[in-house]
């Protein structure tokens, strides 16, 4: 908890907790899990896109690993627990193990993915999805809002976006994949129970929406004259919201609004917004988007603009290993509790790994349920036993998928 509290003073903004990938202020938090790896007894390495990687060998040097983690960035105005908590509670299971100089049959990796938020560029889960294969190198040249693209970004924090396929590990080398995680939701707090197993991930959509009008002088336009992008793209996200409402376990979120020229006598000319779109059934999602889609362009239509949509990313629903699910479950029981099972509105790094390895997640209570707020907050007691449910966990993945993974 008190490696929390110092990983947290890493922020661009004093005051408050903001961390965006290959920001000064997540290069520096880069250095201090390094250390902190390094002090556990892990041999220490950064890849290409600086995703970092601690390794604590198993009894046979070379053997597969069961990778433990999470991710380094954070939104803005963060909460402290949101991916920093898995980070810091794979490193606490290592040093657990050096402190009783146990050696288990597989090799532990922890992972310190660098880009899981998509705050600073529109890319989100980029590092683990580097991992596993699925990036494109145009992703690169996606650009933040001061015109930098990561590729950009990258080079300037000492990576690099050109040797970016360094990054693919060879399916067989990680043996399982496991992610202690807040719940960011109300259910475990409500259910008097501090832990579950992750079932599956919500599949999601990102898009950008422009909306392109004509700007005009606010004072001598008549109201019937008017080419709003502002008013239209009012319009749609009511449309957005209705949308959302319409089908069981969808959600639908504009989270982020850009009006130009932003001038108070200036009728805006072009808004720019987001969608992201979640729902754990592909099918219910993807009739929305259709729906959604076919609304935003009537409203466009009708109020005599034009609206672009660039859908830039969609992840399937993932349900997660089985295997992995049981032996959270036993391992939660083992804790002295009941072995709650949950599936994840938000999207994992655990979501990509599957496509790699067996993965699973256990989720831990937060207070309120809050999370991607200031007023995240765990219990010291619970996140005690967030990290002897993953070292519990580790130990029957280890027995379960035997010395060669």
């Amino acid at each position: 908890m008190a490696r929390l509290d110092a990983l947290a003073a890493f922020s661009e903004v004093p005051g408050e907790l903001t961390r965006r990938y290959l920001s000064r202020a997540h290069v520096q938090a880069i250095g201090q899990v390094k250390t902190w790896m390094t002090r556990a007894g892990m041999s220490v390495r950064t890849d290409p896109l600086l995703s970092v990687f601690g390794r604590y060998e198993g009894s046979s040097p070379g053997a597969p690993a069961i990778m433990l983690g999470s991710h380094l960035d954070t939104v803005v105005d963060a909460g402290r627990y949101d991916g920093a908590l898995g980070v810091l509670a794979a490193i606490a299971v290592v040093e657990e193990l050096e402190r009783r100089g146990d050696r288990l049959q597989h090799a532990i990796e922890v992972a310190a993915f660098g880009e899981e938020e998509g705050s600073r560029f529109p890319a989100h889960i980029l590092t683990s999805s580097a991992l596993v294969g699925a990036v494109k190198p145009t992703q690169f040249d996606l650009e933040d809002a001061d015109g930098i693209s990561v590729r950009e970004a990258l080079k300037q924090a000492g990576g690099d976006a050109k040797a970016y396929k360094a990054c693919v590990r060879a399916k067989g080398e990680i043996a399982a994949y496991v992610e202690l995680h807040i719940e960011q939701g109300p259910v475990l707090e409500n259910s008097g129970l501090p832990l579950a197993a992750v079932t599956a991930i919500n599949g999601s959509m990102r898009s950008r929406v422009t909306v392109t009008g004509f700007a005009g002088h606010a004072g001598t336009v008549p109201m019937n004259a008017r080419r709003d992008a502002l008013s239209a793209a009012s319009e749609m996200m009511l449309a957005i919201e209705r949308v959302g409402h319409g089908a069981q376990d969808l959600v639908v979120t504009v989270g982020r609004i850009k009006a130009l020229p932003g001038a108070p006598n200036v009728i805006p000319g072009r808004v720019e917004f987001t969608i992201d779109m979640r729902s754990p059934a592909d099918a219910v999602r993807k009739r929305a988007r259709t729906a959604l889609l076919r609304q935003l362009k009537d409203i466009a239509r009708a109020r005599r603009v034009s609206v672009d949509i660039d859908t830039y990313q969609e992840n399937a629903a993932v349900a997660l290993d089985e295997r992995v699910k049981e032996a959270a479950t036993e391992a939660i029981a083992a804790c002295g509790h009941e072995p709650a099972r949950l599936p994840s509105g938000a999207g994992h790094d655990a979501g990509i790994m599957q496509k790699h390895c067996p993965s699973g997640m256990i989720f831990l209570r937060c207070k309120d349920g809050i999370s991607h707020n200031p007023a995240e907050s765990i219990t010291v007691d619970d996140a005690d036993l967030g990290v002897v449910a993953i070292l519990e966990t580790l130990r029957r993945l280890d027995a379960r998928f035997g010395a060669r993974g």
